[in-house]
C-alpha cells in the first residue's frame, strides 16, 4: 500500500469532501428564511468533517492525530442531525444518498481512530 503524500490521498477525506458537496448543493433548495439558519449550521459541521481531517493528517503524534479524528467524529455526529432535520422539515424529500456518504465517511474515520489508538496500545 502507497504512502498517502497529502491529506487528498485519504479515501476518508475524499468522502467527506463529496459528502460537503452534497451539502451545499441540497441547501441551495432551503427555504430563503433559513440562510443564517440550518444552511449556514449544516455547511460550517460538513466543511469542518473535511477541515480537521485535512487539518489532523499533518499531526505528528497519535494523540494530537486522534485528537482532530474525534473532532470530525463529533462535527460529522451534527451533520447526522441536520440531515433527519432536513427531512423533518421537509426540506428534501429524499436524503438516501447523503445518508450513504455520511455512513461511509463514519466508518472510515472510525476505521482510522482504532487504528491509531491501537498503534498507541502497541
Amino acid at each position: 500500500m502507497k504512502k498517502s503524500q497529502s491529506f487528498e490521498d485519504l479515501l476518508v477525506w475524499q468522502k467527506a469532501h463529496q459528502f460537503v458537496l452534497c451539502v451545499y448543493t441540497m441547501t441551495k433548495g432551503f427555504p430563503k428564511e433559513e440562510t443564517y439558519g440550518l444552511t449556514i449550521q449544516f455547511r460550517r459541521a460538513a466543511t469542518s468533517i473535511a477541515a480537521t481531517i485535512a487539518e489532523g493528517y499533518k499531526k505528528k503524534g497519535a494523540k494530537d492525530k486522534l485528537r482532530f479524528f474525534n473532532i470530525a467524529q463529533g462535527s460529522l455526529e451534527e451533520c447526522r442531525y441536520f440531515l433527519i432535520l432536513t427531512q423533518d422539515l421537509n426540506y428534501k424529500e429524499t436524503i438516501t444518498n447523503e445518508k450513504v456518504l455520511l455512513t461511509e465517511v463514519s466508518k472510515l474515520l472510525n476505521a482510522y481512530c482504532k487504528a491509531i489508538v491501537n498503534s498507541l496500545n502497541s
